[in-house]
């Protein structure tokens, strides 16, 4: 009986030293961040899965939109050594097309401008840090689309969105870069010395009184049958 009873307690504390130290691998950044992007996968994946046809016109507006922002990419205002480029405004058409045609059709124009800017300037080392730097990054700026009231929080959180998912890859994957300082504290401020400039020139376009009412007349346009 004793023999059985201190068996199952060893069997016990076996699995109990399993299961820690599979807890522990999930509390490594990279499964962490891993975790975490293909959560913001599947997120954006729900969103743009739902069923729902897009007119001649915003399937035209989209892609002017995405043709639009892939020009403006290439105006580089200053360019970061490891990637990241402060541009004329390149994130805006992005923005003012979630703004006429919604948040799944915004997020849906950022995965295909992503796709695109992969292939303008290619950097791969890891999958979930392409899928973090192109794709989701870019589609997130599609979530200017749940203010399309207000044009400026638009701005802000499509550009929040991107920054996160660059935030996390460059933590991870580009954390040798940071000559021992904190790689998220180095991931912070390489981002944002590029991604706050790039959305403080989206604002001021935004500020323009006859872009905003471009914008409006637009967006009528859009959706009048």
């Amino acid at each position: 009986m004793k023999k059985t009873i201190y068996g199952g307690i060893l069997m016990l504390q076996g699995i109990m030293e399993t299961f820690q130290e599979y807890f522990l691998k999930l509390l490594v950044p990279r499964t962490l961040i891993t975790m975490v992007a293909m959560a913001i996968l599947v997120a954006v994946l729900a969103v743009i899965g739902r069923k729902k046809v897009f007119g001649t016109r915003i399937l035209t507006y989209g892609a002017l939109a995405i043709t639009a922002a892939f020009i403006l990419s290439y105006i580089r205002v200053f360019r970061m050594p490891y990637g990241g480029t402060v541009t004329l405004a390149s994130m805006l058409p992005i923005f003012i097309f979630a703004y006429i045609a919604g948040t799944r059709a915004g997020l849906m124009a950022g995965i295909c401008y992503g796709l695109l800017q992969y292939i303008q300037d290619p950097f791969f080392v890891h999958p979930i840090q392409f899928l973090l730097d192109y794709p989701l990054a870019f589609a997130l700026l599609g979530l200017a689309g749940i203010f399309k009231e207000n044009y400026f929080l638009g701005a802000l959180v499509g550009s929040a969105g991107r920054f996160i998912c660059h935030f996390l890859s460059g933590a991870v994957f580009f954390g040798e870069y940071a000559n021992g300082q904190n790689v998220f504290l180095y991931s912070f401020i390489y981002n944002g010395s590029f991604l706050l400039p790039d959305m403080i020139i989206c604002m001021a376009v935004l500020l323009i009184p006859n872009m905003r009412t471009a914008i409006k007349r637009v967006c009528r346009q859009a959706h009048t049958a």
